[in-house]
C-alpha cells in the first residue's frame, strides 16, 4: 500500500468515526489498514498513527481491539526498519525511507487495492459502480453474479473489488450446490438477492462480506435462516395471531354450490377461510357438511 492509498483510507476512517457510522463500517476500514507496512514518514505525513491511535479508546470493544492490533503492528514494523538501518528504536529520523520490505501477514480475502466506496450506498449496483461481471462463459451465470453484487453492495461501503470478489464466490458456490444452471440455482440466487435487499436485514450482507457466513453456507441457508431476527419474530407473531383467529367460531358460514362432501356426496357444504400461515401463503379453508356433519380443511 503506497502513501497515497494509505492517506485515502485514513481520511475515510476519520470521516466514518467523526460521523458515527455503524461500527461494522469502521471495523472494515481499520481491517483494510492491517496489510499496510507504512514507514515512519508515511505515518507522520498521513497522520495515520494519530487517527487509528485515538480509536484504541473507542467505546466499542471490537473497534478498540482492532485499532490496538494495527498500531502494534505498525510500531513493530517501524522498529524493525530502524534496526535494519542501524538506528535505535524509539528515536525518529527525518530522512524518508522506502516501505519495509519484510513479508507482511497474508491479507484477508476482502482487502482489495482500491479505496472504500464513498458514493450513495442506497443506489449501488454493478452498473453504477462500473464493475465488469463477465467472469464466466455463461450470460446466465454472469447475470447472477451481477444480481448478488447488487444485493451485497446495497447500503455497503465495501470497495467494488471486495464486493465482486464475494459475489463471484457466492455464484460459484450456488452453481456447484445446485448442479449447474438449474431452476433451483436461479431461484436460490433470486432469493439471496431479495433477502440481501431487505433494509432490516443489513446484518446478513455484512456477515457474508466479512466471511462470517461462508459462500457455501450462504447458498444453502433456508428462508428462515436468511431472515433477520426481527423478521422471524414478526412472522412468528403473525402465525400465532392467525392461528388464534382460525380457532374462533364464526357466526356466519358460507354455503358452497360446488363443494361436495366426500362422505354423503351432498353439496351442502359450509366453509370459512383464515390466514393461518405467513401472508405469502394461501389461505386455509375449513369445511363442514351440513347434512352429515363431516369436517375437513384444505389450502
Amino acid at each position: 500500500m503506497d502513501q497515497r492509498e494509505l492517506d485515502t483510507r485514513v481520511k475515510a476512517l476519520h470521516k466514518a468515526s467523526q460521523t458515527n457510522e455503524p461500527a461494522a463500517n469502521i471495523i472494515a476500514l481499520i481491517e483494510s489498514l492491517k496489510k499496510a507496512s507504512p514507514t515512519e514518514e508515511m505515518l507522520r505525513t498521513t497522520k495515520a498513527g494519530i487517527v487509528v491511535g485515538k480509536l484504541r479508546g473507542n467505546a466499542n470493544k471490537d473497534i478498540a481491539r482492532i485499532a490496538t492490533e494495527v498500531v502494534a503492528k505498525w510500531r513493530k514494523g517501524i522498529e524493525a526498519e530502524k534496526r535494519a538501518k542501524g538506528l535505535q528504536p524509539g528515536k525518529s529520523h527525518s530522512t524518508p525511507s522506502p516501505a519495509a520490505k519484510a513479508v507482511s501477514p497474508a491479507p484477508k480475502p476482502l482487502v482489495g487495492n482500491t479505496k472504500v466506496y464513498e458514493g450513495d450506498i442506497e443506489k449501488r449496483t454493478f452498473k453504477a459502480d462500473k464493475v465488469d461481471v463477465d467472469r464466466t462463459g455463461s450470460q446466465v451465470r454472469n447475470n447472477c453474479i451481477g444480481l448478488i453484487y447488487n444485493g451485497l453492495a446495497y447500503r455497503s461501503h465495501e470497495s467494488a473489488d471486495n464486493v465482486v470478489m464475494r459475489a463471484v464466490e457466492v455464484e460459484q458456490a450456488a452453481f456447484k450446490a445446485y448442479k449447474g444452471e438449474t431452476k433451483e440455482y436461479k431461484d436460490k440466487i433470486r432469493s439471496l438477492f431479495q433477502n440481501l435487499k431487505v433494509k432490516t436485514n443489513a446484518e446478513l450482507g455484512r456477515k457474508v462480506m466479512a466471511g462470517k457466513i461462508t459462500a457455501d453456507s450462504f447458498v444453502t441457508m433456508s428462508s428462515a435462516e436468511l431472515m433477520s431476527q426481527q423478521q422471524r419474530q414478526a412472522n412468528a407473531q403473525l402465525e400465532l395471531e392467525n392461528m388464534k383467529k382460525a380457532q374462533v367460531p364464526m357466526a356466519e358460514k358460507s354455503i358452497s354450490d360446488s363443494l361436495e362432501c366426500s362422505g354423503c356426496k351432498k353439496k351442502m357444504v359450509s366453509y370459512t377461510q383464515a390466514q393461518t400461515r405467513s401472508a405469502d401463503e394461501p389461505m386455509t379453508t375449513f369445511c363442514e357438511c351440513m347434512n352429515c356433519g363431516k369436517r375437513w380443511k384444505f389450502s
